[in-house]
């Protein structure tokens, strides 16, 4: 098991820290305060999130960027140094198995965050007979400050210029003194801030950014309040909204992550498979006030079309909504539906994603 050392500061909070792990490490899933409350401050101030529970790995050395470009779907080879993307992984049949955020820190240098999946088998298989390092990152802390004041907490605190930091992008800098890389991005579909620090400042860092932004009426959140939130914001989580194991990009919008370009593990196979989508993924909108199951089937006019991937009740939308995977034809915008749950059938349609902040300019439509 891996640990975060800001557990103290979340058993402080209330959180027994014993429900399910995620990537071998115990999160803070509920604390004493009300998820939705913490949403709703996180949604009109900013709320702070211990995301240490991803893994962390750097490839550097000559080969570096060919080998990250033959892991991800992505263009590696056209990214800058200071920037970063979300690039689909899959295996040879061209069916995602990881999803990884890849960032540029060097010329000669990627930095890797990632969950569940198979990146620690695809990556040593990439690299094999490259000139090229693996190193796994057991030392690394991530927090994210997410929210509308997250800017005026951090900006004042630190040696860079945040207001200029472009969405997907990040810099090394100093916060609160110490040597943090900060990188505009997050999972709850507000304007955001990832910091990257040393365990050993974690702790420091993490009581730092609640003191000064006790004014701002910023406040620590727990992991149910963030999959609340990136469920509103129509964020996908990989496995959970690929749940069939042989899933494409094209099968859940994910066209933008792939690249026409590079040689990428299973790029053949992903190729054959465009225009051969089973399904597609929508956004639904439930006539009940509770939330759904994952796994609930779909029906439209008595035949089975679809099931349930990532559901929620929004308190702060006051709807019952989920991501969902839906037969083709039953994709279309307002396409009416039932979800069966529980043994009874709720009414449902088709509706625009995200939820919240359709045209997502709280993301990164605003500078």
């Amino acid at each position: 098991m891996r640990k975060s050392v800001l557990d103290e500061r979340h058993r402080e909070l209330g959180s027994k820290l014993d429900g399910d792990t995620w990537n071998d490490m115990a999160v803070p899933w509920n604390y004493s305060t009300d998820p939705y409350e913490e949403i709703a401050v996180m949604r009109t101030r900013a709320g702070l999130f211990d995301v240490s529970g991803l893994r962390v790995k750097h490839v550097k050395g000559p080969d570096a960027e060919a080998v990250v470009d033959h892991l991800v779907t992505c263009n590696c080879k056209a990214m800058k140094v200071g920037q970063a993307a979300i690039g689909s992984e899959l295996n040879d049949q061209g069916h995602i198995v990881d999803d990884v955020m890849i960032s540029r820190d060097g010329p000669q240098h990627f930095r890797l965050t990632h969950g569940e999946g198979a990146t620690p088998e695809n990556l040593a298989a990439s690299a094999e007979g490259k000139d090229v390092s693996i190193e796994v990152d057991q030392d690394t802390h991530v927090v994210s400050l997410q929210g509308p004041r997250s800017l005026a907490v951090l900006d004042a605190r630190s040696d860079a210029n945040l207001a200029d930091l472009e969405y997907f992008h990040h810099t090394p800098c100093k916060l609160f003194s110490k040597d943090v890389i900060i990188g505009r991005g997050g999972y709850s579909g507000e304007r955001g801030y990832e910091i990257y620090c040393s365990a050993a400042d974690a702790v420091f860092l993490w009581d730092s950014i609640l003191e000064s932004g006790r004014s701002e009426g910023v406040m620590p959140c727990s992991w149910t309040a963030l999959d609340l939130s990136r469920v509103e914001a129509a964020l996908l989580f990989f496995p959970f909204d690929m749940p069939q194991g042989d899933t494409t990009p094209w099968e859940i919008n994910y066209h933008w992550s792939v690249s026409e370009n590079g040689d990428y593990r299973g790029k053949a196979a992903l190729m054959a498979a465009k225009g051969k989508e089973r399904f597609t993924q929508a956004g639904i909108l439930v006539r009940h006030t509770e939330s759904m199951e994952i796994g609930d089937r779909i029906y439209m006019d008595g035949k089975d079309v679809g099931r349930v991937n990532s559901p929620a009740y929004s308190m702060y939308l006051m709807q019952s909504i989920a991501l969902v995977h839906l037969d083709k034809p039953a994709a279309a915008m307002g396409t009416a539906l039932e979800v069966e749950s529980g043994g009874k059938r709720y009414k449902a349609n088709v509706v625009p994603t995200p939820f919240f902040d359709p045209m997502r300019l709280r993301t990164y439509g605003i500078k």
